[in-house]
């Protein structure tokens, strides 16, 4: 793990998360990763650039798979 330091917060920023973790009984640091882990996500654009990567590389897929997806799902106690 790293730390990360953020100065200047703005007091009103603070306060909304000092009150939202309080609501959901989580740190102020668990509330910051969780808001810091969605900002970093990959946009749609990102990830579907990076889908057609690697469909690239793979290839032309021949073939249904959809039998065997059936024959996975049925056997799968989950899914009963």
């Amino acid at each position: 793990m790293v730390d990360i330091l953020v100065r200047n917060v703005d007091q009103a920023t603070a306060d909304r998360l000092k009150e939202k973790a309080k609501a959901e009984g989580k740190s102020v640091s668990e509330i910051a990763r969780e808001a810091l882990a969605a900002a970093a996500r990959p946009s749609k654009e990102e990830a579907w650039a990076e889908i057609d990567r690697i469909r690239a590389k793979i290839g032309k897929v021949s073939g249904d798979s959809t039998a065997d997806i059936r024959e996975w799902r049925d056997n799968d106690e989950r899914y009963r």
